[in-house]
């Protein structure tokens, strides 16, 4: 039951405050298991890899590396139908991030010469989970932005592929498949095993074990962000048709027993249209355990007096996704601060974004859209700067750099200048 608050119920204020300030935690027993799990996998490569995949997913993890010609036998087993949205999707991808590719570019004065080189990374690894739900769409929301930036070698690791996910992979450009998942497979990616090659980031999503393992490999080795459970939030007023925005709310719960769906209903009577219509569709919906779980525990209609409430709290709660099931959201939308994503109007539900439309699905969760971007290109480039000067430029500058050094205490530094100017020893 998706619960209503409204202004002057006396938890309003708390509820809304709790998901202000939701973050990203992790219970403290996950974060043990993992640290032994990738201290294991560093000291013992491949052999722990096996170990933890027999111990962890009861399976035998002979061949640790997908073979190409199986993976391709593999592939061709997905339907032409989705081979074939997939490479519409992927072309839509494609398109969107080409156009972000980062620049370099360069500052010039007399005797100084300042400039920024953009390279890609040499390697990145792609996590994609094989557990409740066939991740496919995820193979092509990562895989493509890195193959656009120019990374070398992008391979994937996930515990369970399925025809559709390596089809995917195909698609998109991958070069190599492991079969690896877990914290123990971001491990073997962060420090290389005897068979799976070190990467210089990690990318993609997974439950708190791989989350807790890129959070201990972070700094080692580059990853994406911290990803939390998915979650959205919708504005939406008399205009919206409740059983749209109910779906809205439901596709994105029917991902996790811990997704946080939000309604911001301008009034109430909006507000038990939609909680009628989350009850109603959850009745006949397939991952209807895992949607009400969320729902239920995490889901929340909070009630507001107009339009521009609405917008003000969607920016403090910073979601992953917002929908804006509004009758001016097109005149609205530039007001959304925080925010991973914004579907604007009644017809961008979010699966358009998920899929197809183009952006990346992997979005900033937990209040991080404060800061935080969607995956692009420039996660999987690097900038170098470069600085030249001549004596001239030097001397011309070399008193105020000295001053600057001197009154840090950093006489080495101020030396450093002053030894090439004449000015010291």
């Amino acid at each position: 039951m998706l619960r209503i608050l409204s202004p002057h119920d006396p938890d309003y204020e708390a509820r809304l405050s709790s998901l202000v300030d939701r973050g990203t935690t992790l219970p403290k027993e996950v974060e043990t298991r993992v640290a032994e799990i990738v201290n294991k996998v560093r000291r013992e490569g491949d052999r722990a890899l096996r170990e933890f995949t027999e111990r962890f997913e009861r399976r035998q993890l002979v061949a640790i590396e997908l073979a190409r010609p199986e993976w391709e036998e593999q592939a061709g087993r997905a339907s032409v139908q989705v081979r074939r949205a997939l490479a519409k999707a992927a072309m839509r991808i494609r398109s969107y991030h080409q156009l972000e590719q980062p620049c370099a570019y360069e500052l010039t004065e007399p005797g100084v010469r300042l400039r920024c080189r953009v390279t890609p990374l040499e390697r990145v690894g792609l996590y994609i989970p094989g557990g409740t739900a066939c991740l496919a769409s995820t193979v092509l929301m990562t895989a493509i932005p890195a193959k656009v930036a120019g990374v070398r070698t992008i391979i994937m690791t996930t515990p369970g592929p399925s025809p559709e996910t390596l089809a995917a992979a195909l698609e998109a450009g991958v070069d190599r498949v492991f079969l690896a998942g877990g914290a123990q497979a971001i491990a073997a990616l962060a420090y290389g095993t005897e068979t799976v090659p070190r990467v210089d980031k990690i990318a993609g999503p997974g439950n708190a074990y791989v989350t807790a393992a890129k959070r201990l490999v972070y700094g080692d080795v580059g990853i994406d962000m911290i990803a939390g459970p998915t979650e959205v939030a919708i504005a939406a007023d008399a205009s919206a048709k409740p059983s749209w925005v109910a779906a809205d709310l439901l596709a994105q719960a029917e991902h996790d027993g811990l997704a946080v769906p939000i309604l911001v209903a301008v009034g109430r009577a909006v507000a038990e249209a939609v909680a009628a219509e989350v009850d109603r569709q959850l009745a006949t919906l397939p991952r209807r355990e895992i949607a009400s779980k969320a729902v239920d525990n995490q889901g929340v209609a909070f009630v507001v007096k107009d339009a521009a409430a609405a917008i003000a709290l969607l920016n403090r709660l910073a979601p992953e996704h917002v929908g804006l099931a509004l009758a001016n959201a097109a005149a609205l939308a530039d007001q959304v601060t925080a925010a991973g994503a914004v579907f604007v109007g009644d017809h961008a539900c979010e699966a358009v974004g998920d899929y197809f439309a183009g952006p990346s699905h992997v979005l900033p969760t937990g209040g991080a859209a404060r800061y935080a971007s969607p995956l692009g290109v420039a996660d999987f480039s690097k900038r170098t700067s470069f600085i030249e000067y001549d004596a001239d430029a030097l001397a011309r500058q070399g008193d105020d750099i000295v001053a600057l050094a001197e009154v840090e205490g950093l006489v080495g530094h101020a030396r450093s200048v002053s030894i090439r100017t004449g000015r010291g020893r």
